[in-house]
């Protein structure tokens, strides 16, 4: 089953997590970038889905549900070939990337966003050269 390393590597990323949001980084690699994650909507599409409302669930996320095969996967990974954990790690990836790239070049998509302007790195950046300037 889990072992205790999987158990605190997932109490850890839950805790840091928690604390993004407690000083209102809701996600730290837009927050860093100014540009969406691959997973950008999954949280707010789990928060519709558990209102029932499938239809924004899918339009936050279209693969809100693959982390439940994800999780039990995880869990069978010690009775599973190393062979066939690599390919569904994989097929899962090209999955999300396939789906990044569509609602990133989606221009009515306004969930995914690319907007490095608004990234701490580009804020930075900025006022360094106002500095140096």
């Amino acid at each position: 089953m889990l072992q205790k390393k999987d158990i605190q590597a997932l109490l850890i990323i839950g805790a840091f997590y928690l604390l993004l949001q407690c000083v209102g980084i809701t996600c730290p690699i837009k927050f860093i970038t100014g540009v969406s994650c691959p997973g950008c909507g999954m949280s707010r599409a789990w928060l519709s889905l558990l209102r029932l409302d499938f239809s924004a669930a899918y339009n936050f996320h279209p693969l809100f549900l693959l982390p439940i095969p994800a999780l039990v996967v995880f869990l069978l990974r010690p009775r599973m070939s190393q062979r066939m954990f690599r390919i569904f790690i994989y097929v899962m990836c090209a999955m999300f990337i396939a789906v990044y790239a569509l609602r990133m070049f989606d221009a009515t998509n306004t969930i995914v966003v690319f907007r490095p302007e608004d990234g701490a790195v580009y804020r930075l950046l900025q006022w360094l050269w106002q500095q140096v300037t």
